[in-house]
């Protein structure tokens, strides 16, 4: 075998049925410097899984005693973080909607693999950036998960443990800071960092996510309106010159929310006091949350847009609803859903919804967003097709708002350096 002039890092496991295709891909990533372990059993897949904790996975989706959706699904439960490359002689419809699936159950997908393959191919998803990795979900043995309920919950917003961490979104065009996401997170005392899956149904079913998102809105503005208000920016720093005009911040609201006729007046309070203009926040909402109830929706959301309000509807694409609801309702920004967003790179039918979304965003006058970008290639990708903005972990991950102001600063001075050069 020829070899190649870079090499590898990490360790990789390969669950196939084929033996001598097994075979193969160890050559091709010992080759390219990597150590390689190979099983045609699930069982021991999983054992080496667990106790080698290997940082790629290559797995054949046909398999006789367990199928790889199958495994995913198992993966998926037991918090892998490794790099996952699905391989099989399936249609391409077929691996795509794979690796869809994988995606969705939370998964660090590398990309999908049709064989026959070359060693060419291979080496290019396994050297794929490490950024795909969601983080380490790995759970410590014997550690007891933690159920929130309605107790627990009114508990911590009593004691203002729900907090909010932001992420940026940039132009895809020219890389300039356009806005940030704020988001929940639950700052538990005993069990860490909480994400909102796991209290904001909890809020919504208990009548608590009122007060829940009158917090977040309250802290997101304050944040917001200490650090970008007109007031605040100096236009000769470097900082302001990395701003896109109309610095936006964005806060996901429930769909009980929709039915809280108050909320428009509470909003415009907020802002006022915090001295942020209300065209500067856009409220995010998914398809399904806006159809609760369709008159109380339309109501308040008109009511919304007449205050100055941007409205964003999330997740576009994975309802069954999104053309009435973008002819209905006024919204001023189309989100395309992160699934279709990770798998870019490997699906050309996820390039092909990215790009009639962002065209039908564009013949609306709606701006397009993307979240879930991953790397420079689904960047240019987007900015290619004509999308407007994007986020994801490759711009910049959730931060506190501290952190996120060093980020800001660096993310400055890149900017400026682009300029220089």
């Amino acid at each position: 075998m020829v070899s190649i002039d870079y090499k590898l890092s990490g360790n990789l496991l390969v669950l196939d049925d084929d033996k001598s295709v097994g075979a193969t891909i160890r050559a091709i990533a010992e080759n390219a410097g990597m150590e390689c372990r190979v099983t045609t059993d699930p069982a021991e897949f999983f054992q080496l899984e667990s106790e080698w904790q290997p940082t790629h996975i290559a797995l054949d989706l046909i398999m006789p005693d367990m199928d790889g959706v199958e495994v995913l699904a198992e993966l998926s439960s037991r918090g892998c973080t490794a790099s996952v490359i699905i391989t099989s002689g399936v249609s391409g419809r077929v691996l795509d909607a794979a690796g869809r699936s994988a995606a969705e159950h939370g998964l660090a997908i590398a990309g999908v693999l049709p064989k026959p393959f070359s060693p060419a191919q291979l080496r290019a998803l396994l050297a794929k950036n490490s950024m795909l990795k969601r983080g380490n979900r790995r759970r410590s043995q014997g550690k007891i998960a933690f159920i929130p309920d309605q107790r627990a919950l009114k508990d911590a917003l009593h004691r203002r443990q729900i907090g909010v961490v932001f992420q940026p979104k940039v132009t895809c065009v020219d890389g300039q800071l356009a806005g940030f996401e704020a988001l929940a997170r639950w700052h538990h005392p005993e069990y860490g960092l909480l994400g909102p899956d796991l209290f904001i149904p909890i809020a919504e079913s208990s009548g608590l996510i009122d007060e829940l998102t009158a917090q977040i809105i309250e802290q997101a503005l304050k944040w917001y309106g200490s650090n970008f208000s007109d007031d605040k920016l100096n236009p000769a720093t470097s900082v302001s010159n990395a701003l896109s005009p109309g610095l936006t911040l964005s806060v996901n609201i429930s769909a009980k929310t929709l039915d809280n006729f108050t909320f428009v007046d509470r909003a415009v309070e907020l802002c006022s006091f915090h001295h942020v203009s209300n065209t500067r926040l856009i409220f995010e909402l998914t398809e399904s949350s806006t159809m609760a109830d369709p008159v109380a929706s339309l109501d308040l959301l008109t009511r919304l847009r007449m205050k100055g309000f941007q409205l964003s509807i999330d997740d576009f694409g994975t309802g069954f609803s999104s053309m009435i609801q973008l002819v209905r309702l006024p919204f001023s920004e189309i989100k395309v859903d992160k699934s279709f967003v990770m798998t870019a790179m490997s699906s050309q039918e996820s390039r092909s919804v990215i790009r009639s979304i962002v065209e039908l965003g564009n013949s609306l006058g709606l701006k397009s967003v993307a979240e879930g970008v991953e790397d420079a290639e689904t960047l240019a990708f987007l900015r290619e097709v004509g999308c407007d903005l994007a986020q994801g972990y490759y711009i910049g991950r959730p931060l506190p708002g501290e952190d996120m102001m060093k980020w800001v600063a660096s993310w400055a001075d890149q900017m400026r350096g682009q300029r220089t050069a």
